[in-house]
């Protein structure tokens, strides 16, 4: 009876090694992984939206150039403390005409955090798209993504096009239910903890709803093919194309970030890490469709489609285009970048404003939040507007 005892307690004192020598050799995979199950709680989310690159596989975009400041001349807002508050925002900042009449930071946060975008980086994705088209390295956005990413041959995504999933209407199914652990969004951020393969995630998938292009379903994992279609297309990285054609030229004021899986391959459905002013930069270079400093960066053509109303049978309370959504009620031609927990990059041709909004809010997805995100910002507009 001794003996069986001693050989059980070496037996548990063998296992409780094995596990510790795993625990320190897969010490940064546990460590991401307890990010991701803890990266919204409510005493973490805002130091997290900021300390991205602290949790997560990251690279940076080296920029070569020197910054390139915005004029500032401050004007009065509306009393908007409330809607601040209620809605967590960690970074405002607002353009009129190009120049900086707004900026404020709140929650402990700084100017020079970088914040992540959520899915405002799919925006980013679309003008870069646009960018590689007129290039010539993509012949039309109505060719198959399999004919620049092969790997999803046998997918879900054979047959659909480029148009197709720009237009978030790829058909697959994918579910987005960013509070349900097991759905695919989150399968997908523990893929992207564990330092798995983004491409192979999306090669993985193979259930569809419906036929490509037949309607609109908004499915995040739709960016990554079209950052495959580009990789594919042009034989270079996101990052490398990213930083010559986009970021450089806008003259950022820092050194972005993009979270990356574990090949080094950048999360672009939702990893970008800049500070709030640059993505006001963004906004304006919409604004002034494409062209920034004397060159036209994106194609004006380019912007005009990307920020039309061109998906299939989005819901009434919504329009999207090619990766940019459309508020329903819109008169005076917006439209917006938006990721979840508040993110937003918010154009508004007719009164020359354009609003970055980074925040941490939990309440994001309740039902008229989004709503009365645009109808703040329009009432920021219309009273800078006045002055």
């Amino acid at each position: 009876m001794r003996t069986l005892f001693k050989w059980r307690l070496r037996a548990l004192i063998v296992l409780v090694l094995i596990l510790a020598g795993l625990a320190i050799w897969k010490r940064d995979d546990i460590s991401r992984l307890l990010a991701v199950n803890s990266l919204f709680d409510a005493a973490k989310i805002v130091n997290n939206f900021s300390h991205m690159d602290e949790l997560f596989f990251n690279t940076p975009l080296v920029l070569p150039n020197a910054p390139s400041p915005l004029n500032v001349a401050p004007a009065e807002l509306p009393d908007i403390a409330d809607w601040l508050e209620v809605r967590a925002v960690t970074g405002l900042v607002v353009l009129k005409d190009g120049t900086l009449v707004h900026e404020s930071y709140y929650l402990g946060t700084a100017d020079t955090d970088l914040r992540v975008s959520w899915s405002v980086a799919k925006s980013f994705l679309s003008a870069l798209m646009g960018i590689v088209l007129e290039d010539g390295d993509i012949a039309s956005i109505d060719d198959q993504v399999t004919t620049y990413a092969p790997s999803l041959i046998g997918s879900a995504y054979e047959g659909a096009t480029i148009r197709n999933v720009l237009n978030m209407a790829s058909g697959v199914h994918f579910d987005e239910g960013y509070l349900d652990f097991n759905s695919d969004i989150n399968k997908m951020g523990r893929v992207l903890a564990l330092g798995g393969s983004m491409d192979e995630f999306a090669a993985s998938i193979t259930a569809r709803d419906r036929v490509p292009g037949a309607a609109w379903q908004y499915v995040s994992i739709d960016t990554h093919v079209l950052g495959m279609v580009i990789r594919g297309a042009t034989g270079r990285s996101i990052k490398d194309l990213m930083v010559e054609k986009l970021l450089t030229p806008l003259g950022l004021e820092a050194d972005p970030i993009y979270l990356t899986d574990g090949h080094g391959v950048a999360f672009v459905l939702g990893g970008l890490n800049l500070r709030t002013r640059d993505y006001a930069r963004m906004g304006q270079l919409f604004l002034q469709n494409g062209m920034w400093n004397g060159a036209q960066l994106v194609p004006a053509a380019w912007v005009a489609a990307s920020t039309a109303d061109s998906a299939p049978n989005t819901p009434d309370r919504v329009g999207y285009g090619f990766q940019w959504w459309l508020p329903a009620d819109g008169d005076e031609g917006e439209y917006f970048a938006r990721g979840v927990y508040g993110q937003y990059i918010y154009i508004n041709p007719a009164k020359g404003v354009v609003i970055a909004l980074n925040s941490a809010d939990r309440g994001f997805s309740a039902a008229g939040v989004n709503p009365g995100n645009i109808a703040m910002f329009r009432q920021i507009a219309s009273k800078i507007s006045t002055e």
